[in-house]
């Protein structure tokens, strides 16, 4: 998985700062206890200044240390016992001065041998839904929340089949996508007019995918183009953002979904972007969702035929159709 690295420096800045956080409430915890409780401090002072001295002894005592030993164990499991008792009868848990991480996978250092452990991989997570949700609904989007009664359940000739019958069928497959989200994953393109619900199931597919610990870039395509615009002609950015993080971003993420595709200005150089985009992350393997009200014929007269090739070769295309929910929503 390709971790975003601006927001693994945000989850790792609060990572670390729980951390703290934890480790300087256990502080104040074990300092209230051994006032509260004097005896449990003098316990522990006992087994850290007895346990080295005491085995060295054993060793000392003949050539069988065996008995010395068992005895010291005894002694040191009779002062835990008491420490414990006298712990739960003042209102602690037992083991209230055992400084526990909270993940046993990596010591709560957030990584393991394999990389980024999956408690440091939670705050990714969360990071990355705060940025989708700058611009996705992702406390409203859900797969859950996903609501049939606005397509139409009578048949359309010219489509030989109902609205309903068609978003059940595009419905299924962006579920299944989402919540089998790999590097073998195919690529998408959801094509069709305004108002029927592909950004709404870009957004289902974003939490998910986001949620498994992929990284999900979501952006417009006016947004995307201009940055790299910016990038490579070193103009004003309006954005107030690093172009070529944004590019970086955009190229080696996870999983890409470039949304109103086709609502930009048509130039020469968005063209050759966009074939860029889709050629450089098809290569990688990386996998891209776009969101276009166009057709495919409009596509290839606005994009060319090479980027058509792309995407006709390499995309799984679905087509929505219906009536529009919003202008329906405000018409009730």
């Amino acid at each position: 998985m390709a971790a975003d690295s601006k927001l693994m420096a945000r989850a790792l800045e609060r990572f670390r700062a729980d951390k703290e956080r934890r480790e300087a409430e256990h502080r104040r915890q074990v300092a209230e206890i051994y006032r509260k409780v004097p005896r449990a401090e003098e316990i522990t002072r006992i087994l850290r200044s007895t346990f080295g001295s005491s085995v060295a002894a054993a060793f000392r005592s003949g050539p069988d240390p065996q008995p010395a030993l068992r005895a010291l164990k005894e002694q040191n499991l009779s002062l835990q016992r008491e420490r414990a008792e006298l712990l739960v009868a003042n209102g602690y848990a037992y083991d209230a001065l055992e400084d526990k991480p909270r993940c046993a996978l990596c010591g709560d250092t957030g990584f393991t041998d394999a990389g980024p452990c999956r408690c440091l991989m939670a705050y990714y997570a969360q990071e990355q839904n705060k940025e989708l949700s700058k611009l996705l609904d992702l406390g409203n989007q859900s797969f859950d929340t996903f609501d049939f009664r606005w397509y139409d359940e009578r048949y359309w000739p010219h489509e030989g089949i109902s609205p309903r019958e068609n978003m059940e069928i595009i419905y299924e497959l962006c579920a299944n996508y989402a919540h089998n989200f790999s590097p073998k994953s195919t690529n998408l393109l959801m094509t069709g007019a305004p108002g029927l619900g592909k950004t709404f199931l870009s957004a289902c597919i974003a939490r998910e995918v986001s949620n498994a610990g992929f990284s999900v870039v979501y952006d417009t395509a006016t947004h995307i183009f201009a940055q790299f615009e910016s990038g490579k002609f070193g103009r004003e950015n309006p954005f107030d953002e690093d172009a070529h993080t944004d590019i970086n971003r955009y190229l080696h993420c996870d999983l890409l979904i470039m949304d109103d595709l086709g609502t930009e200005m048509a130039t020469a150089f968005v063209t050759s972007t966009l074939y860029q985009i889709l050629n450089q992350r098809l290569v990688a393997g990386r996998q891209t969702i776009l969101n276009t009200n166009l057709s495919l014929e409009e596509m290839g007269r606005r994009y060319g035929a090479a980027t058509l090739s792309r995407i006709e070769g390499e995309y799984q295309i679905l087509t929505f159709f219906g009536e529009d929910i919003r202008r329906q929503k405000r018409e009730q």
